[in-house]
Formats: C-alpha cells, structure tokens, sequence
C-alpha cells in the first residue's frame, strides 16, 4: 500500500521501459504488485519476460469466501507467482505456520510458484537464524513434493524495514544452511529480501540466486543499478 493506482501504473510501465532498454541482462525478474494492479501489469509487461506474481492468495480454490482471492484467479489473472508467509501477513494478520502451509499448496494445485517468505524475528547468531528458518520451510512445505518449483525468500523480520539489511556475512551464513535444504530439492532458488538495496548483491558472493526488492525498488535508477550488479554476477 506505498502507491495508489496512478502510481502503481506509473511504475510498472517505468519498469517496463527499462527491461526494455535493458534486454541484454540475462536475468529472470518478476514484479508483485497490489491485487488492483494485476491485470494492468499483465498487459504491460506481455512483451517483456517478467514475471507477473501476486502478493497473497486463499487456500480453497472457490467458495463463500468474502474479500479472498484464490489461486485459479490468479492464473486467469496472468499470474506466474504469488507471495506466501510475508511477515507481515505473519504478525499483522496472524497468519500460522499452518496456513502458509495451505496456502503453499493452494498455489501449487493451480501451478503456481510460491515465493515462501523466511526469516527469523528477532537478531541472532547465523546459526540459530538458519534453524529457525529451516523449521519455517519444513512446515511450509509438507504439504507438497520436492518436485514443485519453489523460490524462497530469506527475509530476516528484524531487517524489513530498517535503513540497513542484515550484514552480508550474516546473510551468507545463513544462505549456506538454507542451500543444504534446498539441494534436496530439484527446482528452488534462494534469495534475499529485508531492505536490500543497490550494492548488496555483490557482497553476497554467490550464496543467493537474487534479490527480493521492496521500497528500494520505488526509484526506477536504484532498480537499475541493482539489475546492471546483478548482470555483472550471472
């Protein structure tokens, strides 16, 4: 909810423009805009090859469900991916591990890609961050196959939002206990959220498939400076 309608329309098309401009990376980029927005950025971003993702979704299918939005939508809506377990779903809206975990598998069944968010609440040690993001994943995916395509997005709780990210060394830390988990798997990528910004990814060497951007992403020139160091990494 940083941007209303206009602005949101505004900044896709901005985005848009500077794929466009940009078509040598070779990088898979995606977009989660608010639910209002998605058919204005499905029809925007058609000729570029960014995904199109969703930040929520229900876990029935269809039903007396006021206000929800469920999976089958989404596809008809052009949607590729959908957000799960953002922490603020977790603490505003009291989301349990169990409902993450329904909803994984809601998206799932209509052949949707969750992005499963992670991370640990409070600042702690690398190790004890990795444990509490692995019980995360564990209960998140029980419900689905090893098989189903999955992005998971370490967002330590304690970062979202603050004017710094987490130390790089701290992310690569627990980047290398998540990779474990993730090798078991046959098509999951790693990245990393929680108030990343241009310079970042550089400093990752290697640990994270890519970045989640949140506000950083709102300046178009920020967005592209990421995009040219990430291009740099592939």
């Amino acid at each position: 909810m940083y941007m209303g309608l206009g602005q949101a329309q505004v900044w896709i098309a901005g985005f848009a423009d500077l794929v466009r401009r940009e078509m040598r990376l070779d990088l898979d980029l995606f977009v989660v805009p608010d639910f209002l927005s998605l058919q204005f950025a499905r029809d925007t971003l058609a000729a570029t090859p960014i995904w199109l993702g969703a930040q929520d979704l229900f876990w029935e299918d269809a039903g007396p469900f006021t206000g929800e939005i469920s999976a089958p939508m989404l596809v008809e809506a052009g949607c590729n991916l959908v957000e799960i377990g953002h922490s603020e779903r977790r603490q505003i809206f009291g989301e349990t591990d169990e409902i993450v975990a329904r909803k994984v598998e809601a998206a799932v069944r209509s052949k949707l890609t969750p992005i499963l968010c992670v991370g640990e609440v409070e600042r702690s040690s690398p190790q004890s961050a990795s444990r509490f993001c692995l019980r995360q994943l564990e209960s998140a995916t029980s419900g689905i196959g090893v098989e189903a395509p999955l992005i998971v997005a370490y967002e330590p709780v304690w970062a979202v939002g603050a004017s710094e990210p987490a130390s790089a060394k701290h992310i690569v830390e627990v980047a290398n206990g998540l990779n474990c988990w993730i090798s078991q798997r046959s098509e999951t990528r790693l990245i990393y959220g929680g108030s990343a910004k241009p310079g970042l990814f550089s400093q990752l060497n290697g640990a994270v498939d890519g970045l989640f951007l949140g506000r950083f992403a709102h300046d178009l020139q920020a967005l592209c400076t990421v995009l040219r160091e990430a291009d740099l990494r592939v």
